[in-house]
């Protein structure tokens, strides 16, 4: 698949940043972490992947604004274009040795994101799609499930941790959810989630209190994977309030009432 100057821009600068991080990710005991948060760490790996991919991403496009995870928001000269980017979703994940983490880059252009690359270094899957041109895996074309039926669907989610003040809605859900599927499953990478229900390995994801960086690659690998993408109140800006509900478009309209009732 050739893709534009922009998703080739994406693609080099993720698998650099990757190596960066599978090498550090094999002397994960020896690094030095600093804690950011509750249950919210940062690691050297982490803010050395974002040095490389600002480095690729602002030296290719300098004109385009800038919002991610470890430094400060830049505007941007082009107010309509901005790259949004996690250096590392799933970094509880990283730090423990859990080969589940993920490089997350989009493209934003006029309020819509245009691109976006999801990179499973550990797994050395990367995922990308870009507006009218697919869904992609590595050199494979993904589409969504194909499952109809809620009993047969295995869904993912973010538990609530360190006291956050959603575990109740998020219990609530799983209290609905449970016993009308085959399964919810906790992998602690948001962006991962999402590039799964695009490949076909989840049938459905949803998440309350995300980050931008968290999702935004990930609407667009759902969209154009045939997958369904809202906010868990359907006329909310994803990429703003960091609320999402995502699936295959036989699922959706029954998932979503669950998880919104």
């Amino acid at each position: 698949m050739i893709g534009s100057a922009n998703l080739n821009i994406m693609i080099k600068a993720a698998r650099k940043a990757g190596k960066s991080l599978v090498k550090d990710f094999r002397e994960v005991e020896n690094l030095q972490v600093s804690v950011k948060g509750a249950g919210d760490f940062v690691t050297k790996a982490d803010i050395a992947a974002e040095k490389i991919l600002k480095e690729e991403l602002l030296g290719a496009r300098p004109t385009y604004g800038w919002l991610a995870e470890e430094s400060a928001e830049i505007p941007g000269q082009d107010p309509t274009r901005r790259w949004i980017v996690d250096p590392l979703d799933g970094t509880t994940n990283f730090l423990h040795g859990l080969p589940h983490w993920a490089i997350s880059i989009a493209l934003e252009h006029k309020g819509k994101i245009v691109a976006g690359v999801i990179f499973d270094a550990a797994k050395d899957e990367m995922y990308f799609a870009e507006k009218g041109s697919g869904a992609w895996m590595n050199e494979t074309r993904i589409r969504v499930s194909g499952r109809h039926r809620m009993i047969e669907s295995i869904f993912a989610t973010g538990l609530p941790f360190a006291g956050r003040s959603d575990l109740p809605a998020t219990l609530q859900d799983l209290a609905r959810l449970l016993p009308a599927c085959a399964g919810v499953r906790r992998w602690g990478s948001a962006a991962l989630d999402m590039a799964y229900v695009a490949t076909g390995r989840y049938e459905g994801f949803w998440e309350r209190r995300l980050n931008a960086w968290d999702l935004a690659a990930g609407i667009i690998l759902v969209q154009e994977a045939g997958g369904l993408v809202q906010g868990l109140d359907a006329d909310d800006n994803i990429v703003d309030v960091g609320e999402v509900i995502c699936a295959n478009e036989p699922i959706f309209e029954t998932f979503s009432k669950v998880i919104r009732r």
